[in-house]
C-alpha cells in the first residue's frame, strides 16, 4: 500500500513550538507495544484476553471488531484512562503502564468531540497548551502560531473564532483532532471519531485524516466499528472479538486471505454455509457445490461466501443450480439473493440489469472463490 512521505523535524524544546512542530518526523516517531495485556469486568468477564500488539512506528493501524470485542478498552488501557490487571504497555522501550494519563503524552480524539462549549475554537485547541505547568507553557505568541498553523493544518483557518455550536459535526471533529495534535503528542488516539456523522460527512473525513496522518506522522491507533473505514484509512488493521486479537494484517491481507472462521465472516459481509467435504468436493444440504482445495480432510466445515465470489456460469463451464429467493434494483446493478442448497441461507448475486428473473425461478451460478474452516466445535 503506497503512501505519502513523512518527513518533518522535531527540535525536542519543550517550550518553543516552531512551524516544523506541526508535524513528527516519522523516524522518531513512538512505537506501541501491548504485552499480555488483561482486563477484567466483574466477575469471569474479560474486556482484554491477552493482549499481544505491536504498532509501528508512525503506523495508522485500525483495531476493528464487533461491540464488545475490547477495542475501545483496547485503546482506553494505552491512553491510561483504564488500569490493566496484568500485562505492560510500551511507549519504545519506556514502560508506560503504572504512567498517569498526562505523564503519557498521548493525543484523544472521541467520537463526541468533548469540545468545550464556552471556549471558541481557537481556544478549544489550545486548551492543552495553556493549562500546561507555567514552567513547561510556551510563550502566548508561540501559542498563538501553533493554533494558527494547526487551523491551516485542518483546513479551519478563518473560523478560530467561532464557537462549537455554530460549527457542523466535521468541522467539530476537525477541531477535536488539532486539539490533540496540539500538545505534540507522542502517540494518537482515535475512538469512533467519525461515528455521529453522517455517511457523506464520514467518506470525505476518511481521506482527510489519512492525509492528515501521512503529513504528521503520528503513531495512530483507530477504533473504528466500519469495516470500510479500517480498510481505506489503515496501514494495517487489528480485529478484535471477545477479548483477543483474531488477526492483524495490511488490509488486503485481512480481505483477501481471513486467517480464522470469525474472521472469515465478520468482513466482507460474508455468509456461512454449513457444509461436508466429501470424496474432495464441498457439499452442502445434498447439493454438490464445488471442488475442496487439494489437501481439505474430509468432515464438516464452514463455507463462506461473500457476494463478490458468485457470478451467473458460463455456458459448458461448472456450475450449481440456485433458487432465486428475492430481486431488488440497487442503483445500476441488479442483484439477486439465491439458496445454493435447502436449509442454508441465501447469498446475494449480481446479474444484468436486462435479465429477466423471479422469484422462483433457476440460475446457473459459479463459485469463484473458496473459503473453508473446520466446523465449530459444540
Amino acid at each position: 500500500m503506497s503512501r505519502f512521505s513523512r518527513n518533518r523535524s522535531s527540535n525536542g524544546d519543550t517550550r518553543t513550538l516552531s512551524p516544523a512542530r506541526v508535524g513528527t518526523d516519522a523516524r522518531h516517531a513512538v512505537a506501541i507495544r501491548a504485552q499480555g495485556l488483561i482486563k477484567w469486568f466483574g466477575a469471569g468477564t474479560a474486556a482484554l484476553d491477552g493482549i499481544y500488539l505491536d504498532v509501528r512506528p508512525g503506523e495508522l493501524l485500525a483495531l476493528l471488531g464487533p461491540s464488545g470485542s475490547g477495542k475501545t478498552t483496547l485503546l482506553r488501557a494505552v491512553a491510561g484512562l483504564e488500569q490493566v490487571d496484568a500485562g505492560q504497555i510500551l511507549f519504545d522501550e519506556e514502560n508506560a503502564t503504572a504512567l498517569p494519563v498526562q505523564a503519557r503524552k498521548v493525543g484523544f480524539v472521541f467520537q463526541h468531540y468533548a469540545l468545550f462549549r464556552h471556549l471558541n475554537v481557537a481556544d478549544n485547541i489550545a486548551y492543552g497548551l495553556n493549562v500546561r505547568p507555567r514552567a513547561q507553557r510556551p510563550p502566548r505568541a508561540e501559542i498563538r502560531r501553533r493554533v494558527a498553523e494547526l487551523l491551516d493544518l485542518v483546513q479551519l483557518s478563518g473560523l478560530e473564532k467561532r464557537f462549537p455550536a455554530q460549527l457542523s459535526g466535521g468541522q467539530r471533529q476537525r477541531v477535536a483532532l488539532a486539539r490533540a495534535l496540539a500538545v505534540d503528542p507522542k502517540v494518537l488516539l482515535l475512538d469512533e471519531p467519525f461515528g455521529a456523522l453522517d455517511a457523506q460527512v464520514r467518506r470525505d473525513l476518511r481521506r482527510w485524516l489519512r492525509e492528515i496522518h501521512d503529513r504528521t506522522g503520528h503513531t495512530t491507533l483507530f477504533v473504528t466499528h466500519d469495516q470500510d473505514e479500517a480498510l481505506e484509512l489503515a496501514d494495517r488493521v487489528a480485529i478484535l472479538n471477545k477479548g483477543r486479537i483474531e488477526q492483524i494484517g495490511t488490509p488486503d491481507e485481512i480481505y483477501d486471505h481471513p486467517a480464522t472462521a470469525f474472521v472469515a465472516g465478520f468482513i466482507g459481509g460474508a455468509i456461512k454455509l454449513d457444509a461436508e467435504v466429501r470424496d474432495g468436493t464441498v457439499w452442502a444440504g445434498g447439493a454438490q457445490l464445488v471442488s475442496a482445495p487439494i489437501g481439505t480432510p474430509p468432515g464438516p466445515v464452514e463455507l463462506f461466501i461473500r457476494p463478490e465470489d458468485l457470478a451467473l456460469a458460463d455456458p459448458g463451464t461448472p456450475a450449481v443450480k440456485a433458487r432465486v429467493v428475492g430481486v431488488r434494483r440497487s442503483g445500476p446493478a441488479r442483484r439477486v439473493d439465491v439458496v445454493l442448497a435447502d436449509g442454508q441461507p441465501a447469498v446475494e448475486v449480481e446479474v444484468p440489469t436486462g435479465l429477466p428473473v423471479g422469484r422462483g425461478e433457476w440460475l446457473s451460478v459459479a463459485l469463484r472463490t473458496v473459503r473453508l474452516f473446520p466446523a465449530a466445535r459444540l
